[in-house]
């Protein structure tokens, strides 16, 4: 019975320290993260890869539509075309609610 106790008890310190420095250890890189995504280098890397996602899924739109043609369902086209007319409408933030740096 002394033995379980003690096991009982060594668990259960060990378990209030290990969240204790768990937490202490997830607001450190939560803070790190949120620093570098707030650094203006980094945020214009990021808008320069998404714009230039953008210009590639642009062309590759094209040629698949060239080669496609009518054989896509109406419904995908409707779908394709309101996506793309919300991203040239001058939309201001994207889907992760930030905008253009």
């Amino acid at each position: 019975m002394r033995y379980k106790l003690t096991f009982v008890v060594g668990l259960t310190l060990g378990y209030v320290l290990g969240t204790r420095a768990g937490r202490e250890r997830y607001e450190q890189l939560k803070k790190s993260a949120r620093q570098v995504a707030q650094n203006p280098a980094v945020r214009n890397t990021a808008e320069t890869a998404a714009q230039q996602g953008r210009q590639f899924a642009g062309k590759a739109y094209h040629v698949v539509s060239d080669k496609v043609g009518d054989r896509v369902p109406e419904s995908v086209t409707q779908r394709v075309r309101s996506l793309k007319d919300r991203n040239t409408n001058g939309a201001a933030e994207d889907d992760w609610g930030t905008g253009p740096t």
